[in-house]
């Protein structure tokens, strides 16, 4: 499949009847895929940290699509107990989910750590999803054609696994961790989909990027630093030379709902280098294929997170 005809927002088709849970829905590419489902009847669930920011996106949503079916679970992806404990009270409340749409991420942050000691950047964009997919596949296991979205980036091009040091604490470069997190992102949809293939029922896993998008998600690492003027240029610079969120979405969307799309499949945007455009299927870097460090990195998320898949 090449370019998927020029293909947007308009081309979703009703959604009533399905359950769709994204993680980071407040904002970003999160919010407008939640919007665009929500706007189209399915039911969706805004996983993030903050209720008042879920909250004032959900009145977004219902100031233009009053009907709009939403609901809201707490989740801090750098927490594995927020993480078991909003599991928990999904898989008690809920028999189905159609959709997981591991969005939320964070992006050049100075060196942090996770409330498990993980390094902040590796631990939510990777080790909070893995941990998430994981608690949560007994029920898309059971969901008929459920799919797991994973959104990675093209700075994945930029990352190596370290594995003797994957939380970088001898020599931490805010951006090459970065880059690492986003190739991890990549290694666990691939194996992901290895491992769904031997398992029963059809749920697939799919990865994507939104190329380069107007999002809030550089902004808070400046912020971390002090770097007041940087994240103010950031804000004022962003918008002129990307895309915005709702384009930058249709990649996530068309990955979680077109009749076309196959497990282990990447899409990114059509247009120049990937920066922009219309969804496509692409390919992602030899690193991201690489089947041992995939092994690898998922015998090392089981061991951090103690969450075993079925």
């Amino acid at each position: 499949m090449g370019a998927a005809n020029k293909w947007d927002a308009s081309n979703v088709p009703d959604m009533t009847g399905k359950r769709v849970f994204i993680t980071g829905a407040n904002s970003g590419i999160g919010f407008e895929a939640a919007r665009v489902i929500a706007g189209k009847g399915g039911e969706v669930i805004l996983a993030c940290r903050s209720a008042d920011k879920a909250n004032e996106a959900m009145k977004k949503i219902t100031d233009e699509f009053p009907a709009a079916f939403l609901g809201f679970f707490e989740l801090d992806l750098a927490d594995l107990s927020s993480i078991q404990k909003a599991c928990d009270t999904f898989l008690k409340n809920y028999d189905s989910l159609d959709l997981l749409i591991n969005n939320a991420g964070v992006m050049w942050l100075p060196q942090r750590e996770t409330a498990d000691g993980f390094e902040m950047q590796i631990g939510t964009n990777h080790f909070g999803h893995y941990a998430l997919t994981g608690r949560l596949l007994p029920v898309l296991l059971k969901t008929p054609n459920a799919r797991i979205v994973t959104v990675s980036s093209l700075a994945h091009t930029g990352g190596t696994m370290n594995f003797d040091d994957i939380h970088h604490r001898k020599n931490y470069k805010k951006h090459k961790v970065y880059c690492q997190s986003k190739l991890a992102n990549l290694l666990f949809s691939y194996e992901l989909q290895r491992k769904l293939e031997k398992m029963d029922g059809n749920c697939i896993s799919v990865a994507v990027h939104p190329g380069i998008s107007s999002t809030n998600l550089a902004t808070p690492g400046f912020d971390m630093t002090g770097s007041n003027i940087l994240s103010a240029f950031t804000k004022v610079l962003f918008p002129l030379i990307t895309q915005k969120a709702e384009r930058g979405c249709l990649p996530t969307l068309f990955a979680a709902i077109d009749s076309g799309v196959n497990g282990g499949d990447y899409f990114g945007p059509d247009g120049f280098n990937q920066f922009w455009g219309c969804p496509k299927l692409v390919r992602s870097n030899r690193r991201s294929h690489n089947v041992e460090d995939a092994q690898r990195l998922w015998e090392i998320s089981e061991e951090l997170t103690q969450v075993v898949y079925p």
